[in-house]
């Protein structure tokens, strides 16, 4: 009954561990393709405010999908 138990518990650290991974994957994609897509020149030590404004609704949406995509992973 105790081993049971555990390969729950095994089962549940790895499926939180791989939605860590997925997320800071994740994280990475959205900082090269918000970046990629926003930043038009070169960086100055400020943004423009259209780089700005670009960043943040980039960044939005994909937080927005993230979301889904969590909500989905949780309710399987």
């Amino acid at each position: 009954m105790a081993g049971m138990e555990n390969s729950q518990e095994l089962q549940r650290f790895l499926e939180q561990e791989k939605q860590k991974a997925m997320i800071s994957e994740m994280v990475g994609k959205l900082t090269s393709v918000c970046w990629d897509k926003c930043i038009t020149g070169s960086p100055g030590s400020k943004f423009s405010s259209s780089e700005t404004s670009c960043l943040t609704s980039c960044a939005q949406r994909y937080m927005d999908m993230s979301i889904i995509i969590m909500k989905r992973f949780q309710s399987m």
